[in-house]
């Protein structure tokens, strides 16, 4: 349904005037009493009106950025003003290719932001693709097809299987109606719709007397009133809740920016200084400006931000390899610093695929093993497993097989089931006990049924066989079954067996039959009483058994996992102890609970509980919050319309892939292919990975950068004035274009191959760093300074030697060979320090010499580019280099091979340390 360009009012954003009592709490009579409306819906008329009143029913939408905004917002960043700046010098310098280059890194990184933040606005607009586009509708006591968006508070809507919800109905009549709402409530089956009034306070998941816009109609049929359209609708709060959760900066965005502005405001302050120094020194003044702009040059990592980007897409396609889409690059750096997974149930921690586990007969208590759509398992008694099954068990199996509408499938060399999946979990079972589902059916003829319907609770089928003729067969909640069964059945004793079974998270449903001889079709009164009861079957969505596991990793890792469903609070909390998530007897808490606590109250709760049910979309929202005001970054997961306000508040927002709505998958940050918990924690350890391997990446720029500003420092403040053909110059190491050709070409190219190295051991056996925790650690800091006052010493070394061996003085020969030895001892330098940033605390053995390839293949691809920077015509012209003998360039790779000595020094000190602090607190 399309939303109108300019609506008079704000689209469907008033609805009627809120009763007193809420709508699922009002009988149908009311309900039409205060809407103003009839079982035969509206006039024509009276339907225009209120159309003009509450506007259309759609979703109304903020208004978006527009693309220059969006664009502006990339751009509007310190590390990106520092690139442009970068740029803008190089071309005042001269050097127009150069300066395009830094440009096109500018252009790079301002592109993908753009392409992010733009896909990420569409999540609300996806909503609107939830309501239908036609609805049948009662105008004048007359069906007729109308434009959903036409709906207006008090029209009666009719609806069949396969209908998806216009908007918020209270329903009038019902028959075997059921509605498909996971989406919005969390819900693992489809549920089950009545008349009948329901309690005010219910959660959103018990309003039975309610169906909500965007959901589908599994089964049956119904006539209902509309209560509340566009805005005012359950879709239209979740989509106001979605415009209100901010979009947070990652931990990476967050220390990138602060890394921006500690460097430009770096680069001012000692680009002033050296403009000084060199007018006091006797500089020309378009010389000390030159100086200047050289250093500005020399201290901008040009590459830093490819680096980044490179080594984030790189995490990219390791995540997709392993069943994790990224959709917004930063957050594959924002996985490994995450510190909560919030996480839903159906589907994710378990299989979404209901399983029977528990049998009771009055022989007693059975179990059934195996899980999931699978014909694949045991049948066990007290602990001892029975070849075949005994007849009180055979009796209760095949009546969940006749009183049954599901069917099974093979599929691909696994079994498929169509149906509801409750029945499909009894034919399984009764398939683990090795009967034929068809067999039985083809010998039980069906002869006539009762379908299923909410206000009875129970389903009925006649079958041609048994000891009588005409057997009956019963099945639905334990209670209306046992109302129904002869005196002789002690119905203490059997609820407390459900009470047993329902304490475990299972859903229980009972069975009996009784002989109705020569019957051949149902009337009411033959299933009011007399029946013989079988037994109970208890059921559950099991965990999957990798999540169990994953589980356990994650709180190795330090990460906290809280369970947020919309489930049955039983289901959650068994389902949760059996994941670990809480221990024997500590309750969860609902999302009632929750509504009645104040801000601080929440902020204990949600420290100290990890499982929570029932929850409604605000509720969701409000925990991550809470979490995230005491400093955790959390993952959110989800795939429903009702997770996608908490995915996009949270730090990460994880959606599924296979059972996933298109709104989940577009507030997300991170799509699982597999919607399996498993490949979160694979994704976290991914994550954990990269930013390793970005702080290796960045211990390995740094030092380049602050050593070319002080080789340029030291020369303008040391270094004598040099007379060539009458004009005073300053002597410098290098000049700006051989500054570029370090910072974006050396650097680069040997930067790029530490963004595949493999992870560090014990990657998943450490605590989450904390989120302010600075990318520029104090020991990353301490080893830049140490590495670039070994860099500008060598270079400075080697190209006062090489000056002075050729005389001293200004030739332009002279002074290119020396500054291209300069150049090669520095580029030295960055090899041989390439392999210390392998791993930064440990020894480079630990790693393994050869489990990175790119290493090599970045070295060897620099030796080449080195090779020609010193002997290829154009690039000589282009760089002012010259060619070097072999003797100078082994001087260079001599001096550069100093680093290894003296940082393995620094590393064995270093870990002698840690070893002598982890002693003491043993001690």
């Amino acid at each position: 349904m399309q939303e109108p360009t300019q609506p008079r009012k704000q689209a469907g954003l008033r609805a009627p005037d809120a009763p007193p009592v809420p709508w699922h709490a009002l009988l149908p009579e009311a309900v039409l009493e205060r809407l103003s409306s009839t079982p035969q819906g509206l006039t024509e008329a009276a339907a225009r009106e209120r159309l003009a009143r509450h506007g259309p029913n759609v979703l109304e939408r903020s208004r978006p950025d527009s693309a220059w905004r969006l664009l502006w917002r990339q751009i509007d960043s310190p590390l990106i003003w520092v690139l442009i700046a970068s740029a803008g010098l190089a071309i005042l310098l001269g050097k127009v290719t150069d300066g395009l280059v830094v440009a096109a890194v500018v252009v790079l990184n301002t592109f993908i932001g753009f392409v992010q933040e733009y896909r990420a606005g569409r999540a609300i607009e996806a909503l609107n693709h939830m309501v239908p586009e036609t609805a049948q509708v009662l105008r004048d006591g007359h069906p007729v097809s109308r434009p959903a968006a036409e709906l207006v508070p008090g029209d009666v809507v009719q609806l069949a299987s396969g209908d998806r919800v216009p908007a918020d109905l209270r329903l009038l009549r019902s028959r075997n109606f059921q509605v498909e709402e996971a989406a919005l409530t969390g819900e693992s089956v489809p549920a089950s719709k009545h008349v009948a009034a329901v309690a005010g306070d219910a959660e959103l998941g018990d309003r039975a007397s309610l169906a909500f816009g965007g959901t589908l109609v599994t089964s049956g049929t119904s006539t209902a009133v509309v209560v509340a359209t566009g805005g005012a609708t359950e879709l239209g709060r979740i989509s106001h809740l979605m415009q209100q959760a901010a979009d947070l900066s990652t931990p990476l965005t967050r220390e990138l920016a602060r890394l921006g502005r500690l460097i430009s405001a770096g680069i001012v302050v000692l680009s002033a200084v050296l403009l000084g120094v060199g007018l006091v020194r006797g500089y020309a003044f378009s010389d000390a400006v030159l100086v200047a702009i050289t250093l500005a040059v020399a201290a901008i990592p040009e590459g830093l931000p490819a680096i980044v980007t490179i080594a984030l897409a790189i995490g990219v396609q390791r995540m997709a390899s392993r069943r994790a889409v990224i959709r917004k690059l930063p957050a594959v750096e924002t996985l490994g610093s995450t510190t909560v997974i919030c996480t839903d149930k159906t589907g994710t921690l378990t299989r979404n695929e209901m399983t029977v586990q528990a049998l009771w007969t009055w022989r007693g208590h059975y179990t059934l093993t195996g899980v999931g759509h699978s014909p694949l398992g045991e049948l066990f008694r007290a602990g001892r497993a029975l070849d075949v099954a005994p007849d009180d068990v055979r009796a209760l199996l095949v009546a969940g097989v006749l009183c049954n509408e599901a069917d099974l499938q093979p599929r691909e060399g696994r079994w498929g089931m169509t149906g509801d999946p409750t029945e499909g979990a009894l034919l399984f079972a009764a398939k683990k006990a090795d009967l034929g589902v068809m067999e039985l059916r083809e010998r039980n003829p069906r002869l006539d049924a009762i379908p299923f319907e909410s206000e009875h609770q129970y389903m009925a089928t006649l079958h041609a066989g048994g000891p009588e003729g005409r057997e009956l067969v019963l099945k639905g909640a334990p209670e209306v079954v046992l109302r129904r069964c002869g005196p002789a059945v002690d119905r203490d004793a059997v609820l407390v067996e459900v009470e047993r079974m329902a304490r475990q998270g299972l859903r229980v449903l009972a069975f009996a039959r009784k002989g109705l001889p020569g019957a051949e079709a149902l009337r009411p009164q033959d299933v009011e009483a007399g029946f013989t009861l079988l037994g109970l079957q208890g059921m559950i969505d099991p965990p999957r058994e990798e999540a169990v596991a994953s589980v356990k990793a994650c709180h190795a890792a330090g990460i906290r996992v809280k369970m947020m469903t919309g489930d049955h609070p039983g289901t959650a909390e068994a389902i949760g102890l059996q994941l670990g998530l809480q221990a024997p007897g500590q309750p969860g808490l609902t999302g009632a609970h929750l509504s009645g606590m104040s801000d601080a109250e929440l902020a204990v709760a949600v420290k100290d509980t990890n499982v929570f049910a029932r929850l409604a979309p605000e509720h969701k929202l409000r925990l991550v919050r809470a979490l995230q005001t005491q400093r955790h970054v959390v993952a959110m997961t989800g795939d429903g319309v009702n997770d996608a306000p908490a995915l996009k508040q949270a730090d990460i927002g994880v959606a599924m892939g296979i059972t996933g709505t298109a709104v989940s998958r577009e507030a997300a940050d991170l799509v699982l292919t597999d919607d399996n918990f498993a490949t979160i924690v694979a994704a976290v350890e991914e994550g954990r990975r990269v930013y390793d391997n970005l702080v290796k990446s960045l211990a390995f720029v740094l030092p380049t950068n602050l050593g070319l500003a002080l080789i340029l420092m030291l020369g303008v403040t040391f270094f004598p004035l040099q007379e060539a053909g009458g004009v005073r110059e300053p002597l410098l190491a290098m000049r700006p274009t051989q500054l570029l050709w370090i910072n974006l070409v050396a650097t680069v190219t040997l930067a790029l191959p530490l963004a595949f190295e493999a992870k560090e051991r014990h990657v998943m056996r450490r605590p989450p760093r904390a989120p302010d925790t600075p990318v520029l650690s104090r020991f990353v800091v301490m080893r830049t300074g140490l590495v670039a006052l070994l860099m500008a010493a060598g270079a400075i070394g080697l190209f006062l030697w090489e000056f002075t061996r050729q005389g001293g003085t200004p030739n332009p020969l002279a002074l290119a060979e020396a500054r291209t030895m300069a150049v090669n001892t520095v580029v030295s330098f960055q090899i041989f320090y390439l392999w210390l940033c392998r791993t930064l605390t440990g020894s480079s053995r630990e790693v393994g010499f050869a489990s990175n390839p790119t290493v090599f293949m970045g070295v060897a691809a620099l030796v080449l580019l080195q090779a020609a920077f010193m002997y290829v015509p154009f690039l000589q012209r282009l760089f002012g280099s010259a060619p070097l003998s072999l003797a100078d360039i082994a001087r260079s790779v001599l001096v550069g091979a100093c680093v290894l000595p003296v940082v393995g020094l620094e590393k064995w000190l270093r870990s002698r340390r840690r070893e002598a602090g982890r002693s003491v607190s043993a001690t």
